[in-house]
Parts: structure tokens; C-alpha cells; sequence
């Protein structure tokens, strides 16, 4: 996965991202602390887990502060690193077992060790170049004695090879690694996979290696749990149990207990333990099933870290419990797809989960229990994708491995209509009457919402939600004879469709165009028709492209009909290159467009922004770049992201949308300022942007920790220094009328988020926000809450804060800076949500000329009982026996008007009339709705009561 180093310093109630800004990939293979010194991390990257979309590993990194910042320490080119390990007494010592590269051989496998730290490396055990290191251990009373673990490993998009006839197996070294001797008394001597070894303090002498042989008795020997009681001299067969060698390019690995060392446990598909050494196992239940790893703490072994495709969870009780993995925004997403709500929702198919996931882009209400459970499950499963219908994104088109679906949010029910209705698992694709790749597309056209495309090697169409499917082209794959194969070899079998090569891998119609639909296939062609496949289809791959890539993403173009784009993944067969092609002639010609793109980035997805022709988006295994010149140029664009693969992206009401491999949903919310002036803005000019129209929404945003993150509603107005400014920048919003409704300096201090705790009498809580202005040189983004100025107070931090929204309409932000006067217009639109209920603009303009009343009318209240007190303060400085009579009685009416004003401290008392006024406000602002009656009669009353204290006080000052 793709979701790089986390830490928890709570047992996992907390976990954070330590590795982002450090690391070159987000790819992690194994974590070691250093128990000398627990401020000493060292991280090999790339995952042991070689699925045919693993990230490739860039080395050692290494931290000597718990992680607040990291040094890359070498390695750069081992590839996929299975174990680090630390000296148990000497930490300067390291060693570090590297797979090598999942897709191509490299010289560069084999275990290494460091003696100083990692400030240099010599390379102590070579095999070959196709065979690595996927585990390595101590022996717990002799670091001079260590095991190593050797594995054939090797991906093709067509199938995992996972061991060999020779040279893999268990190594030892008895002096610290300098010499090392192959074990094989009582292990398998002949075809032999990825082995993990695992030792116990509490039996030194004892050796379990879990070992991938092939399953049958066969006289060279057979896979399974083997024990050794004398250092690894020789092995014997403990346990055969299929589960715990469960797809073993993936899984594999075993852990003793430091305190017990008959207690083991295994990560499969499930999770074992064994409490008699390995004889038998009994499942354990964990959060999420593929597990992968678990870490014990050596003083208490009820405490341990598990780790599975759902995250990480920590058990205090052996397992009894566990922490949540719901506050960890590690998802792995294959694709990504938007709905037509406001707000929208995005939808995934999520590895590994039994169905795919929606979420919304923000929270359109409130969930007691917390955002993050606003996820639901949409049909289909794990692979997707999950695409809603334009017009009723109730209806869900979503797939599993080929398996096409129609769920209905409302019934919770998923209606299954599969192309050819044959289950694909175990077979040889050459076999098959449709091949279904894992992720097969789903796309709905454009034109029609009720015409969904569904590919295998053919292109599929329905206009009924999959009741009937015609079958609308030829084969639009290179269907290579000798790549169609049973995948896994040449011990495990492993066919579950993720290998199934020539299928059709991205299909798009023209939005400009009905009829224009572009296909890419994972073997490498891409296809056109113009007329939906009547006439038929042409091939119009580049003559230059290598062959063999998939063709991750087809984009036809916005603003012209003759023109696309496509990207080609060829690291699947070793070729890191990125590859990003345009036409603008419908594939006669081709131009390869990636100048600005690291050559070790290849390209999983390139999208054209529908709003500015020119503009584009390239998202690369380990990040974002963008090109303003269609394609000439193009530069990172990482800002905040994390370094992660981008596997798809839509541009959707002028919001980027991402899905990533390890690293969850990401928005960069409003492009607007990438649509205006960009060779203005590449000049540096100083200028004010058009802020993008926005809707009057109600919601909570969320922490900037949260997960899921929600920012806070607002309007973004972006402006551009070419400066930094000695002077004030000064910022207004203005109405129809040209008034001034809230205005900011970049003099004033920024405050805080209003105080939201909650009123226990009412329920009521603060809103609002107020931000600050920057002077300094560069692009800066404001956010105006969309609310007027609140309420006077004597403190100036709370003074005019916490106001109403305003209504729907045209708004204007004159922007002043070193004397010169900018002005843009924009919009602030009705909930669609709120308009569908029949409330009206003119409903929301009748609730904010109320609350405008309101507010005044709270202002008024608040300075007149500013006064009162000044006044009982005043009349209060003279010792009580030292006041005349008059005196007395004038303090008196003077604390009785304060009472008026003034709800006594403590709990249930009666709320007085600042907190009446106070407690009509919230009334009649909590929601968009037209006020009732009783809340005009309530003002009404309010209003003559202040007058009647207002010309009381009068009295009582003047005399």
C-alpha cells in the first residue's frame, strides 16, 4: 500500500502520519525500533506483499527522534525490502533483507549490513539477480548467528512467479553475517517460495520458518510450519494446514511469542494461533481479514500490534479487544467517481472491502458518532468501480471482479446482472468466453443517463440497468497467445482475475460527441469508434508506444471533439517511463506530452479541467503534476498532498477529486484561480481573483486532525501579491446595494473559532469564524464565512463575531492594496437541498433582515448594559457608610436595571433579556426557513421592553 510511516502514542486511539515530507515513497516494507534507544527508527521501503500493484521501495530512512524527521540513508535501488533489523547490542549494526525489484531483475538484492549507522552499506549476501532476502533474525542469545531467508520473486501483469528449483531457501551466518551457509537438513530440496522465520527469546535454539513448498507429498518435500531446536542444523514438518500458507507472495508471515515460545501466531487470509508450537491452530477474530504482520511487546505479550488491509489495531487483552481502525485514512481506492448532489459524494471501490464506498464531499449533516461514519457501502465490492446515475445518484452501477451490479441506496439492495453470468475464479482467461479484469470499467454515457458501457475484451452496453446487455464491438485487445495463462507458478496457484490480461482496462464517450468512445486495454491498443460501434472500431495506438502497457486512462477531450489523451502503466514490465499521449485528429496522430515528469514516475491518469481548455492534471505513483500548455510542460503540484500513487481523478464543480493507492480521498477544493489569468498569474502581477459562486450550506466542518477532514463553509477568495506589502491590505464584501457588510485588515489580529461548546439550557452553540489577511509575496486564499458582522461586545476579541449568514445572491469583494482598488462579483447560491422543501430567496432574505434587527437590536442591549454597569461601578467606589440616602436608592434602581439585562450566575436561573434576545436569534438562524409569526411578535416585545429600560437608565444616569 501506498499509506507511508504512522504512530500512535496512545495505543492507538491516535495515529498520525510521521513520513510525509521525508520520503520518496510511501511504500513501507518493514518498521524497526531501536530498544537501546527508542528514539532511533529505521524504515525500509516497498512492501513484501507483491501484488501486481505494489509500489516500488526508494531504500533505508532512518530517524533519530521518534519520527519527527527522517534520513534517507541509502539503498535507493534494492527495490521491495522484506526486513530491518537492529543489533541487540550494538545499534550502530543493521541489517537489512531486500526482495530486489517486484518486476525486473536487479543486481541489487541480497542482505546488507551497516556498521556505522547507516552511513555506509556493503552488500554481505548475493545470490542472483532474481533472487532476494524477504526475512532476516537474530538468534535472541548470539547476534552473531543469523537467518536469512531467500525468495524467487517476480510480477508480470500476467502472473506472479513465486519460487525456483535452486538457490532459495533458509541461509545462516555464524560470524555477524561476514560468511554465510544455505540450511536444507529437513527442508524442502526442491521447488521452494518466499519463506518467514520467526524466533523466541524464551527458546533461543528454536528456528520456525513457514515455508511455500508445493502442497501434495512429494518426495523433495512439502510446504508448511517447520521447527528447528538447534539452531537451524535440522527441521522437521510441524503442521500442513493449508490457511496458513494462503496466497504466500501476499501473506506469510509468522511471529513467536517473546515470553512463550510454544504460542505462535500466523497471518493468512486469517488469523492463526498456535499454543503448542506450531501442531495446531485455532482462527482468531481481528477488525479486517489479509493480515499481514503482528508485533508483540517483549515485556507483555496480552499487548500487541496487528496489522491487516484494514489497518493497524492494538489489543491490551490478547486480543479480547482491539482499537479502532476507523481513525487512520490509509484506503486503498481504485477509482474514483462523483455524483451530481450538492454537496457531492464520492464513490470507490475500496482493497480490501466487501463492497465499494461512498462518502460525501462534505458533511450534509450531523452524525452524532462522528464523520467518519457517514461511509456507505454501495454494492459490488473491493474492485469497483462505484458509479452513480447523473440525475439520481440513489442508483449505483458498481462491480466485483467483473460482476456488474445495480444497488439502490434506498431499498439497501443490490440487483446483479453479470455479463455471461459465469464465475471467472480458477480459470485459464485463454478459456473464457468474457474476461473480466478485477477493475472493469463501468461508464455511463454523457448523453444518456440510461446507456452504461460495461468492458471485458468486448465493449457491453445496456439501456435497462443491466437486464439486457449487446455486446457493441470485436475484441479491442492485443490477446497475445502466450500471456493467457494460469496465474501463480510455479508452486501456488493464484487466479482471481487480477492477472487477466487482454481485457479492456478504461473506456470513455466523448461528452462533446454521442458516439465517440475511446477504449484502452491493460495489454497495450487503443481503440475508437465514432458512431458507437455500429461501423465498427479502429485501432489507433501510436506506432511508437511500447506494447504491452495498460492503458490505465482514456480522456476524450472537452473543448474538442477530435481531441484526447490517454496514459500508459509499463512498470508492470520494468519500464518506469511515464507516459501521457494527446491527439488532436481522433487518434491519426499522437504526441507524447510528459516533459516536466520524472522518469521514474509513470502516469496512472491524466484529466483535462472542463472549464479551461489548456489546463490538465497527471497523476504519477507517487504524486500530482500539472501542465497550464496542454501537455508542453508540465510541474509538480504536490503542495500538501502526500507522495502516494494517484489512481484516478475528476474535475467536478471546479473541485480536483482524487483517489489514491493507500492514502484515501483527497479534494483541492475550487481550481477557479487556475481558470483566470494564468499568464498573468505566471508573471506574478498582483490581482484579485473571481471567487467561484458557492452554496449556502449549513454544516460542522471538522478539525484539521479529523478523519475524515471537513473544512468549514465559506467563500474562497483568492488574491495574488507580487510583494510582500509594508502597507495595509484591506478586504470588503458588499451587497446589491453597494453596502459594506463585513469588512477585514490585514492589521487585524486573526480570532479564533468561535466558542461551539454547547448551552445545556437551550442546545444552542457558536458558529462563525473570522480570518486574516496576509501580506506576504505569493498566492494567498481568504475564507469569508459568509456572514454578516455579529454582535457588539466590550471585549474586542468577541466583538462583532458569531453573525448571521446572509441570503442568497450577488455579492462583491473590493479587494485595496498599496492604493490600488480591485473588484470581483460573484454568487452565493440556495441549498438545493433546502430549495426542493419550497423554501424561497425571499424566505432567507426575510430571515436575514430579522436577524439583522436582531443583531442591532443585541447591540443596543449590550452597550446600554455596558453603561449600567460602568454606572454601578461608578456609584460603588464610595464605602456603603459613607453614601447619603438618595445615593443608596439611586444604587438600587441602578442594580435593579442591571438585573433587567442580566441572567444570574448559576445554574436554572430565569434568562433575562440579553439571553431572550440571544435565545430568539438561534431561533430563527438554526435553519433556512421563512420566521414564524411568534418570532416577529417576540421581537416586537423585546424591542419595547429594551425602550422602556433604555429611557429608565436615561432617568437614573441623569440623576
Amino acid at each position: 500500500t501506498g499509506g507511508g510511516v504512522w504512530k500512535t502514542e496512545d495505543h492507538g486511539i491516535n495515529w498520525k502520519n510521521i513520513s510525509d515530507g521525508y520520503f520518496a515513497t510511501p511504500s513501507i516494507g518493514a518498521i524497526t525500533v531501536d530498544q537501546n534507544d527508542p528514539k532511533t527508527i529505521y524504515v525500509g521501503t516497498g512492501s513484501d506483499g507483491l501484488r501486481s500493484n505494489v509500489i516500488a521501495g526508494k531504500g533505508v530512512y532512518k530517524s533519530t527522534n521518534a519520527g519527527k524527521s527522517w534520513t534517507h540513508i541509502g539503498l535507493k535501488e534494492t527495490g521491495q525490502i522484506g526486513a530491518v533489523e537492529i543489533h541487540p547490542t550494538n545499534s550502530n549494526t543493521v541489517f537489512v533483507a531486500a526482495i530486489g525489484q517486484a518486476f525486473n531483475a536487479n543486481k541489487e538484492r541480497g542482505v546488507y549490513r551497516t556498521k556505522d549507522g547507516g552511513i555506509t552499506w556493503e552488500q554481505v549476501l548475493y545470490i542472483n539477480d532474481e533472487i532476494g532476502i524477504v526475512d532476516i533474525e537474530f538468534a535472541p542469545d548470539n547476534p552473531n548467528i543469523i537467518y536469512a531467508a531467500a525468495w524467487k520473486a517476480k510480477r508480470k501483469p500476467w502472473t506472479i512467479i513465486s519460487g525456483g528449483m535452486k538457490e532459495g531457501g533458509i541461509y545462516k551466518s555464524t560470524d555477524g553475517g561476514d560468511n554465510w551457509t544455505k540450511l536444507g537438513n529437513g527442508l524442502p530440496k526442491g521447488l521452494i517460495g518466499k519463506i518467514d522465520l520467526t524466533v523466541s527469546p524464551a527458546a533461543p535454539n528454536r528456528v520456525y520458518a513457514l515455508v511455500e513448498a508445493p502442497e501434495e507429498d512429494h518426495p523433495d518435500g512439502r510446504g508448511g510450519f517447520y521447527r528447528s531446536d538447534d539452531y537451524g542444523a535440522t527441521f522437521e514438518l510441524v503442521s500442513t494446514k493449508r490457511q496458513l500458507l494462503d496466497r504466500p507472495f501476499y501473506y506469510c508471515n509468522i511471529k513467536a511469542d517473546p515470553q512463550n515460545a510454544n504460542v505462535i501466531y500466523a497471518s493468512a487470509t486469517r488469523f492463526f494461533k498456535s499454543t503448542d508450537a506450531g501442531k495446531t491452530w485455532k482462527r482468531m477474530s481481528t477488525p479486517h481479514g489479509d493480515n499481514h504482520d503482528i508485533w508483540i511487546n517483549p515485556n507483555d505479550s496480552l499487548n500487541f500490534v496487528q496489522a491487516n488491509d484494514g489497518g493497524a489495531n492494538i489489543t491490551l487483552n490478547g486480543g479480547k479487544s482491539w482499537s479502532t481502525q476507523f481513525n487512520q485514512a490509509t484506503s486503498e481506492l481504485y477509482q474514483i467517481e462523483v455524483d451530481d448532489q450538492v454537496p457531492y459524494w464520492v464513490y470507490a471501490g475500496q482493497q480490501d472491502n466487501y463492497t465499494t464506498i461512498a462518502l460525501p464531499s462534505l458533511p450534509p449533516y450531523t452524525i452524532q458518532a462522528g464523520s467518519e461514519n457517514l461511509i456507505l457501502n454501495v454494492g459490488g465490492c473491493e474492485t469497483g468501480p462505484a458509479v452513480p446515475k447523473p440525475g439520481n445518484p440513489d442508483i449505483v452501477y458498481a462491480n466485483c471482479k467483473g460482476r456488474f451490479g445495480v444497488y439502490n441506496k434506498k431499498t439497501g439492495q443490490e440487483k446483479r446482472y453479470y455479463v455471461g453470468a459465469g464465475n471467472m475464479y480458477g480459470h485459464n482467461p485463454k478459456d473464457l468466453k468474457f474476461r473480466f479484469q478485477r477493475v472493469s470499467p463501468i461508464h455511463v454515457s454523457p448523453h444518456n443517463p440510461n446507456v452504461v458501457y460495461h468492458t471485458s475484451q468486448y465493449v457491453h452496453k445496456t439501456l435497462n440497468d443491466g437486464e439486457t446487455w449487446e455486446t457493441i464491438s470485436p475484441d479491442l485487445t492485443a490477446f497475445e497467445a502466450d500471456k493467457q495463462m494460469i496465474s501463480g507458478s510455479p508452486i501456488t496457484r493464484d487466479v482471481t482475475g487480477e492477472e487477466f490480461y487482454s481485457t479492456i482496462y478504461s473506456i470513455r464517450e466523448s461528452k462533446l460527441k454521442e458516439g465517440v468512445i475511446w477504449t484502452g486495454a491493460n495489454d497495450g491498443p487503443v481503440y475508437l469508434t465514432m458512431d458507437g460501434g455500429k461501423d465498427g472500431w479502429k485501432n489507433v495506438t501510436p506506432k511508437d508506444l511500447p506494447t504491452g502497457g495498460r492503458i490505465d486512462c482514456v480522456e476524450p477531450s472537452s473543448h474538442q471533439a477530435g481531441k484526447a489523451y490517454f496514459t500508459s502503466l509499463r512498470y508492470q514490465l520494468g519500464d518506469w517511463t511515464p507516459y501521457i499521449y494527446k491527439t488532436e485528429n481522433y487518434g491519426k496522430d499522437w504526441i507524447l506530452i510528459t516533459k516536466g515528469i520524472p522518469s521514474d514516475q509513470p502516469v496512472r491518469v491524466v484529466r483535462e479541467d472542463p472549464d479551461k481548455e489548456g489546463l490538465l492534471y497527471a497523476g504519477t505513483e507517487y504524486g500530482l503534476f500539472i501542465s497550464l500548455d496542454d501537455g508542453a510542460n508540465w510541474h509538480s503540484f504536490q503542495n500538501n498532498f502526500p507522495v502516494t500513487p494517484i489512481t484516478d481523478m475528476k474535475v467536478h464543480q471546479k473541485d480536483l477529486v482524487i483517489s489514491t493507492m493507500g492514502r484515501s480521498f483527497w479534494i483541492l477544493d475550487d481550481l477557479s484561480v487556475l481558470h483566470q489569468s494564468m499568464d498573468k498569474m505566471a508573471e506574478s502581477a498582483t490581482q484579485l481573483f473571481q471567487p467561484r459562486d458557492a452554496y449556502r450550506l449549513r454544516y460542522r466542518g471538522t478539525g484539521k486532525s479529523s478523519i475524515p477532514y471537513y473544512p468549514s463553509n465559506a467563500v474562497n477568495i483568492n488574491y495574488l501579491l507580487n510583494e510582500e506589502v509594508q502597507g495595509v491590505v484591506s478586504l470588503e464584501i458588499l451587497n446589491t446595494e453597494g453596502t459594506v457588510i463585513r469588512s477585514y485588515r490585514s492589521i487585524d489580529k486573526a480570532k479564533k473559532a468561535v466558542d461551539k461548546e454547547r448551552d445545556m439550557s437551550t442546545e444552542f452553540s457558536g458558529r462563525g469564524e473570522t480570518a486574516q489577511l496576509k501580506t506576504t509575496k505569493g498566492l494567498h486564499q481568504f475564507r469569508w464565512d459568509m456572514r454578516h458582522s455579529g454582535v457588539w461586545d466590550k471585549d474586542v476579541k468577541r466583538s462583532n463575531r458569531s453573525g448571521n449568514l446572509v441570503s442568497p445572491g450577488e455579492y462583491t469583494v473590493r479587494f485595496k492594496v498599496n492604493g490600488q482598488t480591485y473588484h470581483e462579483t460573484f454568487t452565493i447560491k440556495i441549498d438545493p437541498k433546502v430549495a426542493k422543501t419550497g423554501v424561497s430567496k425571499d424566505d432567507l432574505v426575510a430571515q436575514e433582515q430579522l436577524n439583522l434587527k436582531l443583531r442591532d437590536l443585541n447591540t443596543l442591549a449590550k452597550k446600554t448594559a455596558n453603561n449600567i454597569d460602568k454606572l454601578n461601578k461608578k456609584l460603588s467606589t464610595k464605602p456603603i457608610d459613607q453614601r447619603t440616602s438618595k445615593e443608596l436608592k439611586r444604587l438600587e434602581k441602578v442594580t435593579q436595571l442591571e438585573e433587567q439585562f442580566k441572567t444570574e450566575q448559576g445554574r436554572y436561573h430565569q434568562p433575562m433579556l440579553l439571553d431572550q434576545i440571544r435565545y430568539l436569534s438561534y431561533m430563527i438562524d438554526g435553519a433556512d426557513q421563512k420566521p414564524g409569526d411568534d418570532a416577529y411578535t417576540r421581537f416586537d416585545e423585546l424591542e419595547s421592553q429594551l425602550k422602556q429600560l433604555i429611557a429608565a437608565y436615561k432617568v437614573v444616569a441623569k440623576n
